[in-house]
């Protein structure tokens, strides 16, 4: 059965990205196509094929790309594929091919309806007047697009209850990859600024991970560290770097920036750290998963993917508050927790393990269901 790959737009780094990544190893003949292509070192130059889009400067501005996005997806050109797989976060589920009347399975691999669009009390992107008022439309076409779907997917049981209640679909939930190879192995010796990051590391800090984004929380880490009495170390960057950097001055702690880590060096921040701090209300959350694999316990948000990998009390703690007491009852517990416990909760998301959920998913005549 021959297949094409959707995806909405491809970056440099992020998780749906490492989504697309296993499924042009599972199926390496099936082309790739995205609205734009900001990573053109990921894959064969010749695999993926852009939108007319990218020749635009729309790419550069998402929001304002919206309405046109919207005829992009319908306007895919022609395919003999029997199959395609979409990777979904915004409208690339709205993908449509020219197919001569011939009937085309589309699997969509939801990582969400857009936040933005549907939930934007949970993103601030969606979380203005015009925003609202512009979202309504884009609803009502939204969810009629995602009636084409012949099956759905979704990274968790958190984001399968808001696809049933925004699109009126039922899915299926199977968890994305983590490489538990990598964050599970021997340390190596870093050189170059990775050994110069580590040499300028506190003895005992909580680590926090991801964009610089209003969303992913990090500003409740640095509490965490305030309540905790600890330094805390960051990785990634963003446009709320000032910000972070302004509130650490502020309440008196010591934060480190160490900028977008390699793999290797990311897994010694995990390793080194006492904990790995989560507070953003994410969708499912490979990095808790990937800081289990280390063996560092989480402190995560009781609301959200992330909720469903960790388990309370035994790879780390479950809060509702980053701000007091109860985030400084978890720092001072996780200590007691079992490590090999850590790694074997990982493993059950291992790379391995949706590999072979998709294989079976996409080709089920020749795979046992998942």
């Amino acid at each position: 059965m021959s297949g094409v790959i959707v995806h909405e737009w491809l970056e440099q780094f992020g998780g749906a990205e490492k989504v697309v990544d296993r499924f042009a190893a599972i199926f390496p003949d099936a082309p790739i196509h995205v609205l734009w292509n900001d990573a053109p070192g990921r894959f064969a130059p010749r695999r993926v094929h852009e939108s007319p889009l990218a020749r635009t400067g729309l790419r550069r501005h998402k929001a304002v790309a919206i309405p046109a996005m919207l005829s992009a997806w319908r306007r895919l050109g022609k395919t003999d594929a029997e199959w395609m797989l979409v990777s979904s976060h915004l409208f690339a589920h709205h993908a449509r091919f020219a197919t001569g009347g011939r009937e085309m399975r589309k699997l969509v691999f939801c990582h969400s309806p857009a936040r933005y669009i549907w939930e934007p009390d949970l993103d601030s992107r969606g979380d203005g007047f015009v925003q609202r008022v512009a979202s309504r439309p884009l609803r009502t076409i939204d969810r009629k697009r995602a009636q084409e779907a012949t099956e759905i997917a979704v990274v968790s049981e958190f984001v399968k209850e808001r696809v049933e209640r925004c699109w009126h679909r039922d899915a299926r939930v199977i968890h994305p990859p983590v490489d538990v190879r990598m964050f599970s192995a021997a340390a190596d010796t870093l050189t170059g600024q990775d050994a110069a990051t580590l040499d300028e590391l506190p003895s005992e800090y909580l680590f926090g991970a991801s964009r610089f984004v209003t969303y992913k929380r990090l500003d409740l880490v640095i509490a965490a560290g305030a309540a905790a009495g600890l330094p805390v170390v960051l990785a990634g960057d963003g446009p709320m770097r000032k910000a972070l950097e302004d509130q650490a001055a502020s309440c008196g702690v010591r934060v480190v920036f160490v900028g977008r880590a390699s793999d290797d060096l990311l897994r010694e921040l995990y390793r080194r750290a006492v904990a790995y701090v989560f507070p953003a209300i994410e969708d499912f959350g490979i990095m808790p998963l990937e800081a289990m694999a280390a063996g560092t316990p989480v402190i995560a948000n009781r609301v959200g993917g992330a909720s469903e990998t960790v388990l309370d009390g035994v790879t780390g703690f479950l809060v509702d508050d980053f701000n007091g007491a109860e985030v400084r009852s978890a720092v001072e517990r996780v200590a007691q927790l079992d490590s090999s416990a850590l790694t074997a909760r990982a493993e059950a998301f291992d790379a391995s393990v949706f590999d072979a959920n998709i294989r079976a998913w996409v080709t089920p005549t020749r795979s046992n269901p998942v």
